[in-house]
């Protein structure tokens, strides 16, 4: 298959050499806004991978020519543009979240993507997670009995750059959307109202941006099953995402392995063993892996996405939902916000 892959940053990097160690991907064709990191990159890649051809194209025209499918990587305000030119050349594409930066431009999205044949998948990489599919397998086959509460963890080791807070979207729309996600996921059910809360420790520039560094919230599911989500960019021994599904048969937790960065204060007790991970590159490798192995399979058959824009809206609504209730103290069903 011949792959295009737009956005050269962290996550275009890394999907760089994961597209290049999928079997099916023969050619891949790389592109950044700066040109210097297109030669760059591909330079590293083409040593990197012998075996595989790395192009480079410049612009949006060179760059579809000829593609069986099409990841984009860039900056967020790049997300749209090139999801809609992808869908105007008829190329599947594979879209980091979000896929746009505002809720409008979302829906109007969606709403291009229900009009076209064209499939779009969206990077929210938790479907993928063995430990995440197994708590769906869990509830889907009624193993715990009915679902009582689901507790989800988002704690990066340490915050990103001061320069990407303004642009994020608070940490509601850039992380907890990720625990949103998992947990429709994970149930089937949809999210009926919200109630967010959040605090400031850490650096200034989180509050300067009306941003919050920690994060909670409380989502009621359209049966009334309770998820609690807590969120945070200060976790120093390691980054930790974990859900845990409490039924009314037993529970079962994603995440909760040797690596867990959490001690235990009971004595004589010695898990985890540790080391924990430092990122979400380490924690969701396989998931990565898995995610863009799927989005071939969808680029090679234009058949169905595992996760649209439509299921991207849910959780981005539902978010949106969450920063609205934090700034106004108040819970938010989710018919205030707008939809299709």
């Amino acid at each position: 298959m011949r792959i295009g892959l737009v956005g050269l940053g962290r996550i275009g990097a890394f999907h760089a050499d994961t597209l290049l160690e999928l079997a099916a991907v023969k050619t891949l064709v790389v592109s950044d806004a700066q040109e210097q990191t297109t030669q760059e990159t591909a330079t590293r890649l083409r040593a990197a991978h012998p075996d595989k051809a790395v192009e480079i194209a410049v612009g949006p025209e060179e760059l579809l020519d000829g593609l069986d499918g099409l990841v984009v990587a860039t900056a967020t305000p790049g997300h749209a543009e090139w999801i809609r030119r992808g869908i105007a050349a008829g190329v599947p594409t594979f879209c980091e979240k979000p896929v746009a930066g505002g809720l409008a431009e979302t829906i109007d999205l969606a709403r291009l993507e229900a009009s076209t044949s064209t499939p779009v998948h969206v990077g929210h990489h938790r479907r993928f997670d063995p430990g995440f599919r197994r708590l769906r397998e869990a509830v889907t086959t009624d193993e715990l009995g009915f679902i009582t509460s689901i507790r989800a963890t988002s704690h990066d080791r340490v915050p990103p750059h001061p320069s990407f807070i303004p642009t994020s979207g608070g940490i509601y729309r850039d992380c907890v959307v990720h625990d949103i996600d998992a947990a429709r996921f994970v149930t089937g059910r949809e999210v009926a109202s919200v109630y967010a809360v959040g605090t400031n420790k850490g650096a200034a520039h989180f509050s300067e941006a009306g941003d919050v560094d920690t994060g909670a919230a409380v989502l009621t599911m359209d049966d009334d099953t309770l998820v609690l989500v807590s969120a945070t960019r200060y976790n120093g021994a390691g980054y930790d995402v974990r859900m845990e599904v409490h039924g009314q048969l037993g529970t079962l937790a994603a995440g909760l392995d040797q690596a867990l960065p959490m001690r235990s204060a009971e004595a004589d007790v010695d898990f985890p063993q540790g080391p924990s991970r430092q990122t979400f590159m380490e924690r969701f490798l396989p998931a990565y892996r898995a995610e863009l192995t799927a989005f071939l399979q969808v680029a090679a058959d234009h058949g169905q996405s595992p996760c649209t824009i439509a299921d991207a809206l849910a959780a981005f609504r539902t978010a949106e939902a969450c920063e609205l209730s934090r700034a106004q103290a108040r819970p938010v069903p989710l018919t205030e916000i707008e939809g299709l």
